[in-house]
């Protein structure tokens, strides 16, 4: 079994979710006392959120690099930034290690593929939905048109992702305004959504919705599981 490098916090919430789920789909695939063999290395989120907040993408860029040379340092057979938006430094973090990065949105991309989706929704942080780095991936790899909210939808949902979700909040009523939004997009003919933020399964699952839902995290763990008992 390979070694599992993580860097997390971004947020803590949503790290804990990879933990547990990393080391539920290692025991379910080898059965007895087996666990993921993981080197975590976890941020100070605020940060990173103000560095975000500034536009300074390079030094939080820098930040996330030294994690990664930590965790190869550590013996990281390759390594997973546990959170979307920050793929908006995936190159800069990937060029300062020797192991290799598994980028959360090629394996977003291969379930779409998998399940023939043509038109996705993508939900996420307003960084994530507004800018490229994450929904030209999956067009210009994948072939698949992306969809995301209309302006004053994307500050709802970036508002409750750093306001409550990051926080360990779960309310009733942001349920209810990410299932209005969802609606509305799979209206635009979005064929799944893609929770493209680690925080939004804390809050949607598919038991909510008969819409296909792609819950990054959950597949960001298992392509790293693939990959770990390759």
């Amino acid at each position: 079994m390979q070694t599992i490098g993580l860097i997390g916090g971004m947020s803590w919430e949503s790290t804990a979710s990879y933990y547990q789920l990393l080391n539920r789909e290692v025991k379910q695939r080898l059965g007895g006392l087996h666990s993921a063999k993981i080197v975590l290395v976890s941020v100070d989120f605020a940060e990173i959120e103000q560095l975000q907040h500034q536009g300074n993408w390079q030094q939080a860029g820098d930040v996330l690099a030294q994690a990664a040379q930590s965790v190869e340092a550590a013996g990281a057979d390759f390594f997973l930034i546990c959170t979307n938006t920050m793929h908006k430094v995936a190159e800069q973090v990937s060029a300062s290690v020797s192991i290799p990065l598994l980028h959360i949105a090629d394996a977003t991309g291969a379930v779409l593929i998998e399940h023939k989706i043509k038109k996705v929704a993508l939900l996420g942080t307003r960084f994530t939905m507004q800018e490229d780095f994450y929904k030209k991936r999956i067009t210009e790899s994948f072939g698949i048109e992306v969809l995301v909210p209309s302006a004053d939808e994307q500050t709802l949902l970036h508002d409750i992702i750093y306001q409550e979700l990051c926080l360990g909040i779960i309310k009733d009523d942001s349920r209810r305004t990410f299932m209005q939004i969802m609606q509305n997009l799979v209206t635009q003919g979005a064929e799944g959504i893609i929770l493209g933020c680690t925080e939004i399964g804390l809050l949607i699952s598919q038991a909510h919705t008969q819409c296909k839902l792609f819950d990054t995290t959950s597949i960001h763990v298992n392509s790293a599981v693939n990959q770990a008992l390759s």
